[in-house]
């Protein structure tokens, strides 16, 4: 099935990716590999979420915003690719997520990414991964993934 339908299936729609406000690429290609920079859990250029994961947000607050980050990466991606079935497989996914001293469950919240892209690509979307808690992300987002994705040439 193609990733577009499978989007639709899901009930995702991607939006416009908006330009950076700083100085870096949302994607940097290297030989057949695709590094996105970091996303956060934005709709229309405001965080769903802000806070720490343990204080201000509930578990399923915080999967949601992974959820997110997700989506806006596949947006990304599909406008420096053009089209997202050129996308091979998902290699590994770096995720942060801002926790209160006693919140020890970020595998948890990106396992909800995790899951998701899975969703999307089946097999080929499983992926190596890291989940690390951190006392602060920029402008306060719960949440903040990057992802390495494999294309065909």
């Amino acid at each position: 099935m193609k990733i577009e339908a499978r989007l639709a299936e899901l009930g995702i729609t991607l939006s416009e990716p908006t330009a950076p406000k700083f100085s870096y690429v949302p994607v940097k290609q290297t030989g057949n590999l695709l590094y996105t920079s970091g996303n956060d859990c934005r709709v229309n250029d405001e965080l769903i979420y802000q806070g720490s994961l343990g204080a201000d947000l509930s578990l399923e607050q915080g999967q949601e915003a992974a959820r997110q980050c997700i989506i806006n990466i596949l947006s990304s991606l599909k406008g420096y690719l053009g089209d997202l079935d050129r996308i091979t497989g998902c290699v590994k996914m770096l995720g942060f997520v801002q926790s209160a001293d006693t919140f020890k469950e970020q595998p948890l919240i990106i396992n909800s990414a995790s899951d998701l892209l899975i969703a999307i690509f089946g097999e080929s979307g499983k992926h190596a991964r890291s989940a690390i808690g951190t006392n602060a992300l920029p402008f306060s987002t719960p949440v903040e993934i990057e992802l390495i994705f494999e294309i065909n040439a």
